[in-house]
């Protein structure tokens, strides 16, 4: 992945073969990002699209196996645990012209993706949820 900072934020041009989450937690962890969201399009060789079950607060993997197009992705990082958290949701588009869409947990690009982050350089905080089993933005946090 390659990286450029611009006066509005931060482009980011993801590699073949670059595993989307991780190469962006890395480049959060390293550029202490704790605050921010971003957006980006591109193509995927392969991905794992979650969808957060409520009962089981658990999500269902559904493989993506085939080549397929970014149509919308979409997220933010937070600290969760003093850690940055990549969340983030994609849309994609398969040869056939229908979509999925849900939690991305996982992807490799192929060709690239392009993907542009907007960093407040404050701080968000996450703090998990009982209720949902989740660990949400918590704006209480200072």
């Amino acid at each position: 992945m390659k990286s450029k900072k611009l006066n509005s934020g931060t482009v980011l041009v993801f590699d073949r073969g670059d595993e989307v989450v991780s190469t962006l937690t890395k480049f959060a962890k390293e550029n202490r990002v704790a605050a921010a969201h971003f957006t980006a399009i591109g193509a995927f060789s392969d991905a794992v699209i979650g969808y957060f079950d409520l009962e089981k607060k658990d999500y269902l993997k559904n493989q993506v196996n085939e080549q397929v197009e970014v149509v919308s992705l979409i997220g933010d990082i937070a600290l969760d645990k003093g850690e940055p958290k990549v969340h983030a949701h994609v849309v994609v588009g398969k040869r056939n012209g229908s979509a999925m869409g849900g939690h991305l947990l996982e992807a490799h690009v192929r060709p690239t993706l392009e993907l542009v982050l907007q960093d407040s350089g404050e701080q968000l905080k996450r703090k998990f949820d009982p209720e949902s089993g989740l660990a949400l933005i918590d704006l209480s946090e200072k």
